[in-house]
């Protein structure tokens, strides 16, 4: 249908941005008579390409899925009642002002799950009221995902880098299946390769792209070490860049001395990959410019050291010169916005024990580490907790060992969640709020600058109205500060004034991305050796291979390698959280499309180990580790490296975090141990 047939028939095409994950990507909605009729990837957007992956063309089916919830409700007597909005306001900030009163506004935690990466205003607008109220308690979803990345970058470059894997000539996707978790990255590696780009994947378990390239099957949890083994064989070889690290690096000497302990032949004891294949992957990394490693998101940092794994990442990026220059790790632009944050002067939570986590040289980030919530409710140490208001999550679900979340919520004097549907969290909450889907909010489809090294910004308009009672998030803290005599810190009236207000810095107009530029654009060009005028934006202003400011903390200032933690009594190695393309966690999971392609958890092992063990394809058998176990059925999977469990999060009959410890944690980031834990399996 041409935009003149559609025009008369009473439809338009709005030209909008994804939030089903954290890629964002370009979306057209086709709306008629009030009703979103047809979604399609944007052919226009530089990212997508007008790709959608399964959730993205399953949006329909959550936009109206039967289950929205869509008025506030409160718990009385163990049920469900419906209440107005007003009198979830007047209880909310009646309860929560009580708390302030009594204990300091800290006591109140506020939250949000992925929806904090995928909604950039959310996240905001979410720290303005937290700010306004007084409390530094903010966590998220990057207490488990992203932000260790972000941290191993900083402490080596000043700067956080990204990959350009479009530009490489040699590409390591290294622990990351991007086929079911970046569709657009994915499209960019085959046309790399396409282009004569050399491919390495490195995985315990041969993706589909593996199978166009070299693939080396490596043993969960060792990347560390195969990382300093290839640091050893450049050194050793005389493959690095010598110009490059003496002009721009520090403490070159000392990692020469580190690297010895991790000859390939002791390397190849520990990850099974073989010394010969060690140099192999060592000689065509350094060889061929430019390079890129293309790393895992929500892998090789949840591991027993990830912080470590990733720093020798990075200094293998470092070494071999492939820094700044096209097709390597290079620095996106971050578009300029308005900060509306209100950064209170304490500490949020876990930074005492984390504190690189909160800041980097004076740098601090706004959210603590959230994974120390639950000690913190239940010893009241180092000060009371009493109250927690979450957007977009599921704790119970998506956290590690998520009953001792539960037991947390359980503890609170006021729990109060917002989202589209009805969760496994929400059990354990007091109060429930209605919440409008992307398409139902005028809002910023903006992450490429952070996540994928794309410039660019599109409006993530509103398509519909939303059903029932649902509202955004903007208009809950609004009407809350309203409420409390907060509303000079939350002045704007709608959304429209809030956005543009966000959007002053930049010299983008919200009439611009409404009007002429509807599909996005470009705010900044790619520069490329930016430190050649400036430096590093590190102590010493060059890459930083020995972090003195990591020894000051008391870590090592050098990558180094610490292996799982073995127990003989669970023989087998378990990976949670591999991800699926039809979910992002736990979300989508009443879709019925994407029921039918994916409808129950399965745990991945190799014939050989359902062999060793006597479990059979398609039979219900028991994961168990040292904290928990779970009934899953069993998926014969010959890509999958042999002794190893593979299972996916977010599943309520199968939930893979009944078997995760909070307790194993990674000393730097405070990271979770998600991706190499010992466990057993047995007949159900």
């Amino acid at each position: 249908m041409t935009d003149e047939d559609r025009s008369s028939s009473g439809e338009k095409v709005i030209k909008t941005a994804c939030a089903l994950c954290v890629h964002s990507c370009g979306m057209d909605a086709t709306v008629r008579d009030g009703k979103i009729i047809n979604v399609k990837g944007m052919e226009e957007h530089p990212y997508n390409k007008g790709q959608l992956c399964p959730r993205g063309e399953a949006a329909l089916e959550f936009e109206y899925a039967p289950d929205r919830l869509k008025y506030p409700m409160k718990k009385a007597d163990g049920k469900w009642e419906r209440i107005s909005w007003d009198e979830a306001i007047n209880t909310i900030a009646t309860a929560i002002g009580k708390i302030k009163e009594d204990h300091g506004a800290r006591a109140v935690t506020f939250g949000l799950g992925s929806i904090g990466a995928e909604d950039i205003v959310t996240a905001a607008i979410t720290q303005r009221f937290r700010g306004a109220f007084g409390s530094p308690n903010y966590i998220s979803a990057e207490s488990i995902c992203f932000h260790s990345l972000i941290l191993s970058r900083i402490l080596t470059f000043g700067r956080f880098p990204l990959e350009e894997p479009q530009n490489a000539k040699c590409l390591i996707i290294w622990g990351s299946n991007i086929d079911d978790s970046n569709i657009g990255r994915a499209r960019m590696v085959r046309e790399a390769v396409a282009n004569g780009a050399h491919l390495i994947v490195i995985d315990p378990k041969r993706t589909p792209l593996a199978k166009e390239g070299l693939y080396f099957q490596i043993r969960p949890g060792t990347d560390g070490a195969l990382a300093m083994g290839m640091l050893n064989v450049i050194i050793n070889e005389n493959w690095y860049d010598k110009e490059f690290v003496e002009r721009w690096t520090v403490g070159f000497d000392q990692l020469v001395e580190r690297v010895q302990e991790y000859s390939a032949a002791n390397v190849e004891a520990v990850t099974g990959i073989s010394a010969s294949d060690i140099k192999r992957i060592a000689r065509i990394f350094s060889e061929t410019k430019p390079a890129c490693i293309v790393q895992g998101t929500c892998a090789l940092d949840q591991q027993a050291n990830g912080m470590q794994t990733l720093r020798a990442m990075a200094i293998l990026q470092a070494i071999t010169g492939n820094y700044e220059i096209p097709g390597s790790w290079v620095r996106c632009p971050i578009i300029r916005l308005s900060d509306l944050r209100m950064l209170p002067d304490e500490k949020p939570m876990g930074v005492e024990q984390y504190p690189l986590f909160g800041e980097i040289w004076g740098r601090t980030f706004p959210y603590g580490q959230g994974l120390s919530f639950p000690d913190i409710v239940l010893t009241g140490e180092p000060y009371p907790i009493k109250a927690f208001i979450g957007i977009g999550l599921n704790w119970a679900l998506t956290f590690p060992e998520s009953k001792k979340f539960v037991k947390a919520l359980e503890k609170l004097d006021l729990v109060v969640l917002m989202d589209v549907v009805m969760n496994e969290t929400m059990d354990y909450a007091d109060i429930v709020l209605p919440a409008a889907t992307f398409f139902e909010k005028l809002s910023l489809g903006y992450t490429y600058g952070v996540v994928d090294g794309i410039p660019y910004v599109l409006c993530r308009k509103k398509c519909v109205d939303p059903p029932g009672e649902c509202r955004s998030e903007f208009e809950l803290w609004r009407h809350l500060a309203l409420r409390m005599g907060l509303e000079n810190h939350i002045p704007w009236e709608n959304e429209t004034e809030l956005l543009s207000y966000f959007l002053e810095p930049s010299g983008i107009t919200l009439a611009d991305l409404m009007g002429d530029k509807a599909s996005g654009c470009y705010f900044a060009e790619m520069r490329y050796k930016t430190y050649e005028e400036k430096g590093f934006a590190t102590p010493s202003g060059k890459i930083e291979l020995y972090s003195k400011t990591l020894l000051e903390h008391g870590y090592d200032p050098l990558p180094n390698y610490r292996a799982p933690v073995m127990n003989p009594d669970y023989p087998l190695m378990l990976i949670t959280g591999t991800r699926l393309p039809e979910y992002t966690h736990s979300q989508m999971r009443g879709c019925p499309t994407l029921r039918k392609t994916m409808p129950e958890a399965l745990a991945e092992i190799n014939p050989v180990t359902g062999d060793q063990y006597g479990l059979k394809d398609g039979e219900v058998g028991i994961v168990e580790t040292h904290k928990g176990s779970i009934k899953i059925k069993m998926k014969y999977a010959d890509d999958l490296i042999a002794g190893t469990v593979s299972i996916p999060h977010g599943w309520a009959d199968s939930n893979a975090n009944e078997l995760t410890d909070l307790d194993q944690r990674d000393e730097i980031s405070g990271f979770p141990l998600l991706k190499a834990i010992m466990c057993r399996i047995r007949g159900a």
